[in-house]
């Protein structure tokens, strides 16, 4: 099994092979928000303690302690601004998922395990078009890939980390549609 403390470089490549198609990438940008959202709702309970910061007293969670953990692991794996935006974004989403986590019993699960749900079928739904299975069916690492591909897809819309997409490009290939009719290769 690969090591999961390989540079985020590796890692895009390799998650990169996995999502050459845009419709595939585009499903990502839905689904993987989702699911990050829903396990920011399921992992809100219980309460652990409370921590005293400049912005306010903070619930500690086990989303929080695994925000904290992943930021961690984004933040040593080389491409620290990567790391940093990739952390924001998770941590905005867990901060919008807590909430829900203050409700009754079903409606935290409702929300919880509804939003995981949809997540999925979007990146199902996108699989199909690739014509390949999710990558972290190879490697769980992917688990924690994913947020950081989306993220880096978007900043690659907007003109940042061009030479990070070079390089994952000249590796994994550009984006193509591939055609349905077709078998997948």
């Amino acid at each position: 099994m690969p090591s999961p403390f390989r540079p985020a470089t590796d890692l895009l490549i390799q998650y990169a092979r996995y999502h050459r198609d845009p419709r595939n990438i585009h499903t990502h940008f839905i689904g993987i928000p989702m699911i990050v959202f829903a396990i920011g709702v399921l992992l809100a309970r219980p309460v652990l303690g409370v921590a005293t910061t400049p912005l306010g007293a903070l619930a500690i969670t086990p989303a929080v302690l695994l925000w904290v953990l992943s930021t961690a692991w984004y933040l040593t794996r080389g491409q620290t601004a990567l790391g940093v935006a990739v952390s924001v974004v998770n941590g905005l989403l867990i901060a919008l998922a807590a909430p829900l986590a203050a409700g009754s019993t079903g409606a935290w699960l409702g929300w919880g395990l509804g939003t995981f749900f949809v997540g999925w079928l979007f990146q199902f739904v996108g699989h199909y078009y690739e014509g390949r299975k999710p990558a972290f069916v190879d490697d769980l690492v992917g688990l924690l890939v994913g947020p950081q591909f989306v993220v880096a897809e978007v900043l690659f819309m907007v003109g940042a980390f061009g030479s990070l997409k070079a390089t994952i490009e000249q590796a994994a290939g550009p984006t193509r549609l591939r055609d349905l009719t077709a078998p997948a290769a």
